[in-house]
């Protein structure tokens, strides 16, 4: 009996810990918040944003971070859909329906309490794995561009003014009502799987008409990780977490006396 309870015990503590997903170490400087490739993450504007936005164009070095990392966790599950679906077409849709279906729409005041907030694909497939994940518009971008990399593909990062999407490169691809142009080459799809309803293809109307600049994913770029990142060290805390600390808590006191008895009757 008490080894039943005590397996049960370690499997929900297990999922306890793998709730609260991926943590990053962040810092906070001049009323914004940096990680420790000395990316600002509440900032897409500048050398130092997470979208790099200069006026001559930009550059999301952000996704740069998980395609520099060896354990990457978005990476490997972009090999994974690679490995387990050979047709091109299918395996676009599969993953543009497993980002749709994973990522519940959060805006960044109500998830991180600060405007502006975003994620790299490892911290958000990390949430995923933990049971849930929340993102708004760039985080589905950097997590699409980055897992359609990794699946074989061509992909990029798309802006309009105040909204960001990815593109996948699917030449021929009949289930989209547009097919963008990028550096002169036709059949660039827009992925934008921030709506229940939305489909791989779907273009909203105000892209039609903005100014649509893009960045394609070519390989893995330079990120200048900062030796000794300036700043206070600080702890980001979601809004809204998979188990509340208080009921962690509350199991961890209830469990207890359970696992010293268990402890005993060993010895």
């Amino acid at each position: 009996m008490y080894r039943k309870i005590t397996l049960i015990a370690v499997v929900f503590l297990s999922w306890l810990i793998a709730g609260q997903g991926y943590s990053s170490q962040f810092y906070k400087k001049d009323g914004g918040v940096y990680d420790s490739w000395g990316i600002c993450r509440t900032r897409a504007q500048g050398k130092d944003g997470y979208f790099q936005i200069m006026p001559t164009g930009f550059r999301p070095i952000i996704v740069f971070e998980d395609l520099r990392r060896s354990n990457s966790l978005a990476c490997k599950w972009g090999k994974e859909f690679l490995a387990k679906y050979p047709e091109n077409n299918y395996r676009a849709r599969k993953i543009f329906e497993f980002v749709k279906n994973k990522v519940g729409y959060m805006s960044d005041i109500e998830q991180f309490r600060y405007q502006e907030f975003a994620q790299d694909a490892d911290e958000l497939a990390h949430s995923i794995q933990g049971g849930y994940a929340g993102g708004d518009c760039e985080d589905y971008a950097i997590l699409l561009a980055t897992l359609y990399k990794m699946a074989g593909y061509r992909s990029a990062v798309a802006l309009i003014p105040g909204h960001a999407a990815a593109l996948v490169y699917l030449p021929g691809y009949r289930k989209s009502n547009v097919s963008m142009e990028l550096g002169g080459e036709k059949g660039w799809i827009w992925a934008e799987a921030t709506g229940r309803n939305n489909y791989l293809g779907w273009v909203p109307p105000k892209v039609l008409t903005s100014s649509v600049i893009a960045y394609e994913i070519k390989g893995t770029e330079k990120v200048s990780l900062v030796p000794q990142p300036e700043g206070e060290l600080i702890k980001l805390r979601r809004k809204s977490e998979k188990v509340p600390s208080f009921l962690s808590f509350l199991f961890i006191m209830l469990m207890f006396p359970i696992l010293v008895r268990f402890l005993r009757v060993l010895l």
